[in-house]
C-alpha cells in the first residue's frame, strides 16, 4: 500500500453545490473541511471537476481526490483515469458506481414514526417528494406504523412547487384534497419543512389545532424554517457535518490505495428536535384527551396525578387505569415528559439561565431538572444546551 506523501499536501476538490444553503450541502462541506484541516489538505471548491479532468491516465491530474455530489460524467471520467471520488449525494445518478457516505434513511424514517407513535396517535399520513432519500424514509416510516398495527397513507408532492404559479396552485390543491380525507387527531410526516409549513397553515384555516388535531414532523432541521413562524416544527437533525467528515476520512483511505467499501457507509440521524408541532399526546378517548390537555396547559405548575383527576371529576385510580391502558404510561410520566420537552426547547433556543427554565417549565429547581435529565437523557441540561449549540453553530459557520 503506498504511503502518504510527506512533502506535498494532498490536493482535494469539493464539488458540493454550495450555492444552495441547505445543510445537506453546507453541513457536509463543513465536515469535510474539519478533516481537511486536521490532515493539512489543499482544498479547492470546484463545481467543474469533471470538465477539468484529463481523458487518459497519461496526463497529470489536477487533484488527488474528490468529494462530490457526483454526476454521471464525473464518475465515468474519474473511473477511467483512476481518480478516487467519494459521493455524498444520495440521489446521484452515479451512486452505484462510486463509494458513498449517506445518512441512514431507514433509521430516520423509523425515528420519525416512533416519535409520532409515542404521542398516542393512531392515524398517520406521509407527504413526500419523489427523491430517493425521502421515498426510502417514507417506506421505513410506513413499515414502522404498520408493524404497530396502524395504517398510513402516502401522497407524493412536487419537489419544487414554486416553479410556476400553476404548479403552486396544483400543489396546494393536492394537499387540500389529502387533508379532506383526514380524521384528526393525525400524525403527519412531511419530507420537507416547506410542506410541513403548508400543512400547518391549511390546518389553521380549517380550525384544526397544531399539534392537538394535526401533529407534524417535517424535514431535516433547517432551523430558519422550523422555528418560525409559530407553531415551530419538530424535525430530525441529521448531523451532516459527520457525513462530510466520514466522507473525507474514506477518501483519505482511498487515496492511500485501499479498496472502496462494497456498500455505502450509512450514518444514523443525530437527534430528534422536538418543537411545538408534536409537543403533546393524542387520544381518541375524550377523557384521556381532556387529561392530556390539562397536563399540557398546567405542566409548569406543581401538578400531580391527583390534580389531573380532580380537574376531570374522576377517581384517581380509575383515571390511572385508563391512562395506562391507552398510552401505556402513568400520568406522572406524561407530566414529566411535557416538562422535559419544553425544557429542551428552551435550552436549545434561548440563553436564559437554567434555574429560570427549570422553574418556568415546572421542575421548580435546577437541581431537580438536572436529576431528571441525567436519568432520562443521560446528560445534564448544561450538556444538552452545549450539544444543541454546537449543532446549530456548525450549521451557521458553514
Amino acid at each position: 500500500m503506498p504511503s502518504k506523501p510527506t512533502n506535498k499536501p494532498r490536493r482535494v476538490a469539493f464539488m458540493l453545490d454550495l450555492e444552495w444553503s441547505y445543510k445537506r450541502h453546507t453541513g457536509i462541506f463543513a465536515g469535510t473541511q474539519l478533516y481537511a484541516q486536521e490532515q493539512g489538505w489543499e482544498s479547492t471548491i470546484d463545481d467543474f471537476v469533471a470538465e477539468k479532468l484529463p481523458t487518459s491516465k497519461r496526463k497529470s491530474l489536477p487533484y488527488d481526490g474528490v468529494i462530490a455530489r457526483a454526476t454521471k460524467k464525473l464518475a465515468e471520467k474519474a473511473t477511467r483515469i483512476g481518480l478516487p471520488v467519494v459521493n455524498v449525494w444520495i440521489a446521484s445518478p452515479a451512486w452505484r458506481d462510486l463509494p458513498n457516505v449517506f445518512h441512514d434513511c431507514q433509521a430516520t424514517g423509523r425515528l420519525r414514526a416512533e416519535h409520532l407513535l409515542s404521542r398516542g396517535l393512531r392515524r398517520f399520513s406521509i407527504l413526500v417528494s419523489e427523491d430517493r432519500a425521502p421515498s426510502m424514509e417514507a417506506a421505513a416510516f410506513k413499515n414502522t406504523i404498520q408493524e404497530a398495527g396502524f395504517t398510513c397513507s402516502i401522497v407524493k408532492v412536487p419537489l419544487r412547487p414554486r416553479r410556476t404559479y400553476a404548479t403552486w396552485q396544483n400543489y396546494e390543491q393536492r394537499i387540500q384534497d389529502v387533508m379532506n380525507k383526514w380524521k384528526p387527531p393525525i400524525g403527519v410526516f412531511a419530507s420537507r419543512e416547506e410542506v410541513g409549513r403548508m400543512v400547518a397553515q391549511l390546518s389553521h384555516h380549517r380550525g384544526w389545532r397544531v399539534p392537538h388535531d394535526v401533529a407534524i414532523i417535517a424535514g431535516k432541521n433547517e432551523e430558519s424554517l422550523c422555528e418560525l413562524p409559530r407553531p415551530s416544527l419538530t424535525s430530525v437533525e441529521m448531523g451532516y457535518e459527520r457525513i462530510g467528515y466520514e466522507a473525507a476520512r474514506l477518501l483519505d483511505r482511498l487515496m492511500d490505495g485501499e479498496s472502496p467499501p462494497s456498500e455505502p457507509i450509512l450514518l444514523p440521524p443525530q437527534s430528534l428536535v422536538v418543537r411545538e408541532s408534536t409537543d403533546f399526546s393524542a387520544a381518541d378517548d375524550p377523557l384521556i384527551t381532556a387529561a392530556l390537555e390539562f397536563i399540557a396547559s398546567n405542566a409548569e405548575r406543581q401538578i400531580t396525578a391527583e390534580d389531573v383527576a380532580n380537574a376531570l371529576n374522576i377517581g384517581l385510580r380509575s383515571l390511572q387505569r385508563q391512562f395506562k391502558e391507552y398510552l401505556d404510561r402513568p400520568i406522572t410520566q406524561e407530566i414529566q415528559r411535557v416538562r422535559i420537552e419544553r425544557a429542551k426547547r428552551e435550552l436549545a433556543q434561548s440563553t436564559r439561565p437554567i434555574n429560570e427554565i427549570a422553574r418556568d417549565v415546572g421542575f421548580r429547581q435546577a437541581k431537580r431538572m438536572y436529576e431528571v435529565f441525567r436519568r432520562e437523557l443521560g446528560l445534564t441540561p448544561r450538556e444538552y444546551r452545549k450539544m444543541r449549540n454546537m449543532e446549530s453553530g456548525e450549521a451557521k459557520k458553514s
